[in-house]
């Protein structure tokens, strides 16, 4: 399983690297592959304040529907318009063209090492490490 070392992680699977203090924000390949094929997502507006850990969209693929949570807390500045047309993407790309969103962020809570989140994903599956 691809786990870049450069980002951030989430409990719920979403990734997230800041530059400058603004965000660019993900679902994992480990969430996109648990998914399927994603078919359809709702994504926050821009300028909507999002709150770190609390639902800010959804993702639907053929066989599922999840909630997607933000990383952190903040402004939502940009969304990525290109999933409208190739949800797609994000299962395909999902550390790369399939970001979701950016945002200015505010506060990060809770947010994992590559390290901490292998282990994560590692038990999730069952796997002894």
């Amino acid at each position: 399983m691809n786990i870049p070392r450069h980002l951030r992680y989430t409990w719920d699977h979403e990734w997230l690297v800041v530059d400058e203090g603004n965000a660019t924000v993900g679902i994992t390949a480990f969430a996109a592959e648990a998914l399927g094929d994603v078919v359809h997502l709702r994504l926050p507006e821009v300028g909507t304040r999002v709150e770190a850990g609390e639902s800010c969209g959804e993702i639907r693929s053929r066989t599922a529907v999840s909630g997607l949570y933000a990383p952190a807390s903040g402004e939502v500045l940009e969304v990525n318009t290109a999933l409208a047309a190739e949800p797609g993407v994000v299962n395909t790309a999902p550390y790369t063209v399939g970001w979701l969103f950016r945002l200015r962020v505010e506060n990060i809570a809770g947010a994992l090492s590559a390290d901490a989140y292998a282990a994560h994903c590692a038990h999730t599956r069952g796997e002894r490490r």
